[in-house]
């Protein structure tokens, strides 16, 4: 019974001694393997590892893509102009060494000294350029350029810079208000513009037409008076050859056209001798003698 106490006793102990030596590296941590607080062996493969308990220790770092997401920053222009950058920057564990030695293994400290790299290169990069080569025009160029200097800064601290990205280039409020104002009077001035383009067109071509109906009408009226005074010298040459044909008869039929517009009405009165050249026509018999 002893016995088997004992060899209980002894594989517990080499169970515990056995759970204490050994170790897993999972594919997304690096580790670093202390003796006395030393770093012993670094750059562990992933997979089942063994330690000497108490004499070593073993810290482990996620090796994953960090984001480091600041927040805006205000650099100036080569024109001494404000802008409000909004960045953020995607980095790893390069070195787990350097890393360890640099930052304590601290990633919040990494952040940190990482983040300070970047504002520097930032406002190296915008004091070399304009306001508009920033929005819009090289925007690029800025990131790359930042990425390959962050980089090769923040290999002293064992971190590998993946990518820096700028995610928005704005001014600050009271800029983008004067800038908006400016904007708003420069479009208040073109719509101006354009406005009295727009009635001066107007009066040339309603002038043109006043001009054209002038003309038109001038011209339909000399038409007119033309065939008026071609209707009228027909009329007369009609008139002229009747009353050559029939002096007689076409006094007569001037005087039954003459009474016809005078006797129109019931209540017309004309007060004239019975003698009258007027009335020759009706006389009856006299007249007929006449």
């Amino acid at each position: 019974m002893n016995k088997v106490k004992l060899i209980l006793g002894v594989v517990v102990l080499a169970l515990f001694v056995l759970s204490m030596s050994a170790f897993i590296v999972d594919e997304r941590e690096l580790a670093i393997k202390f003796r006395l607080g030393e770093i012993a062996e670094v750059d562990y493969p992933t997979g089942i590892h063994f330690q000497v308990p108490l004499v070593n220790n073993v810290r482990k770092f996620d090796k994953r893509i960090q984001t480091l997401d600041a927040d805006p920053e205000r650099y100036l222009t080569a024109e001494k102009k404000n802008v409000l950058v909004d960045s953020f920057v995607k980095w790893r564990i390069g070195d787990v060494e350097k890393f360890f030695k640099s930052v304590s293994g601290d990633f919040w400290t990494a952040n940190q000294r990482l983040s300070q790299v970047v504002k520097d290169g930032l406002r190296s990069e915008f004091g070399k350029r304009s306001v508009q080569e920033v929005v819009s025009g090289e925007r690029d160029q800025i990131m790359d350029s930042i990425t390959k200097s962050s980089a090769l800064q923040a290999k002293e601290f064992g971190i590998e810079v993946v990518d820096v990205r700028i995610k928005r280039v704005d001014l600050p409020q009271e800029v983008s208000n004067s800038v908006f104002r400016r904007m708003e009077a420069e479009r208040d001035r073109v719509a101006k513009d354009y406005r009295s383009k727009g009635a001066e067109a107007a009066e040339r071509i309603r002038a043109g037409a006043d001009r054209q109906r002038t003309i038109i009408l001038a011209g339909a009226n000399q038409k007119a008076e033309k065939m008026r005074g071609e209707g009228d010298a027909k009329a007369t040459e009609t008139y002229a050859n009747a009353y050559g044909a029939d002096p007689e008869f076409y006094a007569f039929y001037r005087s039954l056209d003459a009474y016809e517009k005078v006797f129109s009405n019931r209540g017309d009165l004309l007060v004239l001798e019975p003698d009258s050249e007027f009335f020759q026509y009706f006389g009856g018999k006299q007249s007929a003698e006449k």
